[in-house]
């Protein structure tokens, strides 16, 4: 079993938690940080932390207003965008002193992961993109519609507050999954029992309205790819409700070299296929780190 540490991180504005593992062996393999989706928290990367900890350093933060991190500035001072929010991480990052890891992103992980990436290249020695979009190709029709509501528009902030629900936390995990019986009700429970903390339903209204924002960003973050050609791993459930299976393949138009998997399963892709994405991972890892070292 993987020695794992549950930690801490005062930055200005939230004091982060984060997960770390801590391997037996250091062999010169890269750190890995594994940046979450929503409406989860650092929990979500636990499975793979186990699996893979023994040998390899992984860094699993929760962001701002998710999970167990709490927030210290004072109430109404801290702007929930994803701006704000992958300025922290970026902080938390170098107050850790991670100089280049190999970057783990899951669905909200692309935005806080890519502003990173797009400012500070020279830490990216890889991604692994998992049911991550940054391509318009990928955005469904309700994804779309999701993207398009306004803040003054009452109907449409009611039906970003029906994702809040357990109900909706529920179709993220279950549409799309092959076998229902394989997903652990310990994730959506979890989930939605940090959903339901008080301040924290407001803040993620104010991050879903701002996810337009990703869009309007994905030029920049896909010239960066182009540009920069990391190692890439791209890791897909193909039945995802919201990011189509068009979107891990437009990632092949600018890192035409990258992994490609695609997994007969939904969003969260680590619930029920675990067992084949773990080996992925950490033979990727272990590739990347090795050039890296060559």
């Amino acid at each position: 079993m993987a020695r794992m540490r549950y930690r801490t991180m005062q930055t200005a504005a939230a004091e982060i938690f984060y997960r770390e593992t801590v391997p037996r062996v250091v062999k010169g393999q890269l750190p890995i940080v594994l940046l979450h989706g929503f409406p989860s928290s650092s929990h979500q990367y636990s499975g793979l932390m186990q699996r893979l900890g023994t040998e390899f350093h992984m860094v699993a933060p929760d962001y701002p207003g998710f999970g167990q991190t709490r927030d210290l500035s004072p109430p109404g001072s801290f702007v929930y965008s994803f701006e704000s929010i992958s300025r922290t991480i970026e902080e938390f990052i170098d107050k850790l002193g991670l100089e280049r890891f190999v970057l783990y992103v899951f669905d909200f992980g692309a935005p806080v992961g890519f502003r990173i990436a797009a400012r500070r290249p020279d830490l990216i020695a890889g991604i692994i993109v998992q049911n991550a979009n940054a391509y318009e190709a990928g955005l469904s029709d309700a994804a779309r519609h999701l993207v398009s509501i306004q803040k003054h528009d009452e109907v449409g902030v009611k039906e970003l507050e029906g994702l809040l629900t357990l109900e909706g936390t529920k179709f993220q995990y279950f549409t799309g999954v092959a076998d229902p019986e394989a997903i652990s009700p310990d994730g959506y429970t979890m989930d939605q029992c940090y959903l339901d903390m008080p301040g924290r339903k407001a803040h993620l209204i104010d991050l879903l309205l701002d996810y337009k924002s990703n869009v309007d960003a994905y030029p920049g973050w896909q010239e960066w790819l182009r540009r920069a050609l990391p190692p890439a791993q791209i890791l897909w459930g193909r039945k995802d409700p919201l990011f189509l299976e068009a979107g891990a393949r437009a990632y092949l138009v600018d890192l035409p070299h990258a992994e490609f998997h695609l997994f007969d399963t939904g969003h969260f892709a680590l619930e029920e296929c675990l067992d084949t994405i773990a080996p992925l991972v950490a033979g990727f890892v272990n590739r990347v780190s090795m050039s890296v070292a060559a």
